[in-house]
């Protein structure tokens, strides 16, 4: 083989691979990541995602994102994710979180992650809440 055919052929499967990593991901990636989780947490993410889905509108996009499901709407919207001692959810602009302060003191919070217990899932209201003031922020940050 010559030294051009090893620098072309390096070069397709260089580009095969980037574009592979590139792929779409969508509702049946998040289902899969959720599947491999194990009970209780399981259980738990399923309860998040329908409550997220019961909110979002229709045009919003389901998919993995940086390694954990999340929605998107306008720009990143909320994630969220189980670890091996706890399930964490993610509002993709941590500056709602001040806006829920108070009811935010049972639960562990980091800059922009909420963590809980695998067995005792966020609060459905809270979760609706969040997702609603984050709708908010990237309507009002799509209306500039």
């Amino acid at each position: 083989m010559t030294r051009r055919a090893c620098y072309t052929r390096a070069f397709r499967m260089q580009k095969t691979s980037a574009s592979s990593a590139k792929r779409a991901t969508g509702p049946s990636d998040v289902g899969r990541y959720i599947a491999r989780v194990p009970e209780p947490g399981r259980a738990t993410l399923k309860k998040i995602r329908a409550t997220i889905r019961s909110i979002v509108p229709r045009d919003a996009t389901e998919a993995i994102s940086y390694g954990i499901p999340a929605f998107r709407w306008n720009g990143a919207l909320v994630g969220y994710a189980a670890f091996k001692n706890h399930c964490s959810f993610f509002p993709m602009g941590s500056s709602v979180l001040d806006s829920f302060r108070d009811e935010l003191k049972p639960y562990r919070t980091a800059k922009g992650t909420l963590s809980f217990p695998l067995d005792k899932p966020m609060p459905a209201s809270l979760i609706k809440k969040i997702v609603k003031a984050r709708l908010a922020q990237n309507a009002a940050k799509k209306a500039r």
